[in-house]
């Protein structure tokens, strides 16, 4: 399989692709205004106590307070001593029957963010603390080894292993990730040896500040993707953005020099996910109704904890042979659901309605194949036979908002039935409309029509949007407020020609 990432850089926001045989199969998006959280360590406070729940919600400083479920609460003694403020010598001492017993309303914690909020719902939380490095997983209050089930080869596994125990700091635990396979007792030690200095520095901070307060900021969104994904079944990783690009390749000859002969600048003027057809795929994802080939299609109904998705026949005639049909259906169908899944990172309970099948075998057939495609999906994830209903019942792990809520906003006249598109997503497509115009036009005079509000979002401060947008593509651009407009809606205007030109350089989706 052909596995490739294509990062593109704008002032407003930094998209990682993964593509999988030219297929679009995870998307990634950072914004300055809403960085990537995950992996953020805060001191925190205990705000509320929820026993009948079984969970506790943590005061870390941000608009809502997180949520800490008893399963997320490690039964450490080495954990619990250091919140209680214990001598080291004595941790070994304490018997953690109720964790609760321990945390109370006001005292401080020590957490980590494993789900972003989202909606009205904060951060999701844990005292299971790890550092990630390149090849290593530092976890300071365990004390065990674990090994990457992806590492096949059992001589392997045992070999990092006994590396590892080796160079283990006295009660700390480690995971040696898939990307360890084949690397020496040196390279091993180096990422160790920064994930030890990082947990001191930590450490530090844990006893300096006061809750609730940010201790550890987890790497941003590219750099994270770089560690945690550019792996050396990665055929290649292009970016279009040079300062980018310098930092990655900093990174790779301290943690993977191998992997530097796959990096690769995108130099073309074209848009760079114009060239791979990502941006096309990134509009119908936001689309409830998905074709597929054959002609049938698949609508996916979303909220924030369950989703719907039913499959249909639609166009698709077929033979005459009706239980065949709706295999076929169905096959393509479970492919593309699964696809579709981790494209737009859905997680929570999802029900899918495939079309009805009488044959148990053909059943099983569809089950099998959803769950063959599942496998590479990175989300845990639990699937049900089909019920007798026709109705497969499956959950799927979420960790960040889904592309739904990070491409668009809460409509203010619809409060939430309805969706629409977010002023960074506007801000960022009217960039990508000048710089395919300015692939093929000299004109340096534009007039820009669009809604109020986002007049108003790319015109404030001196050194504004578009000002920003007028000095990096050299072309003059005059704002113009039309409350006829929606705010998802823009019209350039050729002001030597006095024509329309909006059409002639949005994509096809875009239309």
């Amino acid at each position: 399989m052909k596995k490739e990432i294509i990062i593109n850089s704008t002032s407003y926001e930094t998209r990682i692709a993964i593509l999988e045989d030219n297929k679009l199969v995870e998307l990634f998006v950072e914004r300055p205004e809403h960085e990537r959280m995950v992996g953020d360590i805060y001191k925190g406070k205990v705000s509320t106590v929820l026993p009948g729940m079984m969970a506790a919600f943590i005061d870390i400083g941000l608009e809502q307070n997180a949520f800490l479920h008893f399963s997320d609460i490690i039964n450490s003694s080495d954990y619990f001593g250091t919140i209680t403020g214990i001598e080291s010598d004595d941790k070994k001492g304490i018997e953690i029957q109720d964790p609760f017993s321990f945390i109370r309303e006001g005292k401080d914690i020590l957490v980590q963010i494993t789900k972003e909020p989202i909606g009205g719902k904060g951060a999701r939380v844990t005292t299971d603390i790890a550092l990630p490095g390149r090849f290593l997983v530092l976890m300071p209050y365990e004390n065990h080894i674990g090994v990457s089930k992806k590492i096949a080869s059992i001589k392997e596994k045992r070999r990092l292993k006994n590396i590892v125990k080796s160079i283990k700091p006295k009660n700390a635990g480690l995971i040696i990730r898939t990307v360890a396979e084949g690397k020496n007792e040196n390279v091993l030690k180096k990422d160790l040896e920064n994930l030890v200095k990082n947990w001191k520095k930590i450490e530090r901070k844990i006893t300096k500040l006061e809750s609730p307060a940010l201790v550890y900021k987890d790497m941003g969104m590219a750099s994270s993707v770089i560690r945690d994904l550019f792996t050396s079944d990665i055929d290649r990783l292009i970016v279009d953005n040079r300062k980018l690009l310098k930092n990655i390749i900093n990174y790779l000859k301290e943690a993977s020099p191998g992997l530097l002969p796959k990096v690769e600048l995108y130099k073309m003027k074209k848009p760079i996910f114009d060239e791979f057809n990502i941006e096309n795929e990134i509009e119908k994802s936001l689309e409830k109704k998905i074709w597929l080939k054959r002609g049938g299609y698949i609508v996916i109904e979303q909220t924030e904890a369950l989703v719907a998705i039913d499959v249909n026949s639609g166009k698709f005639i077929g033979k005459k042979d009706y239980e065949q049909n709706a295999l076929k259906v169905n096959l393509e169908a479970v492919r593309e659901i699964a696809r579709q899944l981790r494209l737009r990172d859905i997680g929570g309970i999802i029900i899918i309605d495939l079309i009805d099948m009488s044959e148990e075998k053909n059943k099983k057939r569809v089950y099998e194949e959803l769950k063959k495609e599942m496998r590479k999906d990175r989300a845990k994830y639990s699937i049900l036979e089909i019920s007798n209903f026709g109705l497969i019942e499956m959950t799927r792990q979420r960790i960040r908002p889904s592309l739904l809520f990070t491409f668009s906003d809460e409509c203010p006249v619809c409060k939430g039935t309805g969706r629409i598109v977010s002023k960074e997503t506007v801000a960022a497509k009217i960039e990508r409309w000048i710089k395919r115009f300015k692939l093929v036009s000299k004109e340096r005079k534009l007039k820009l029509l669009l809604h109020p509000d986002m007049k108003r979002y790319l015109t404030e401060g001196t050194i504004n949007r578009l000002m920003k947008l007028m000095v990096r593509y050299w072309v003059r651009i005059y704002a113009e407020a039309d409350p006829k407009l929606n705010i998802d809606e823009f019209r350039f205007l050729s002001i030597n020609r006095n024509k329309d030109i909006t059409n002639e350089y949005k994509t096809r989706n875009e239309n």
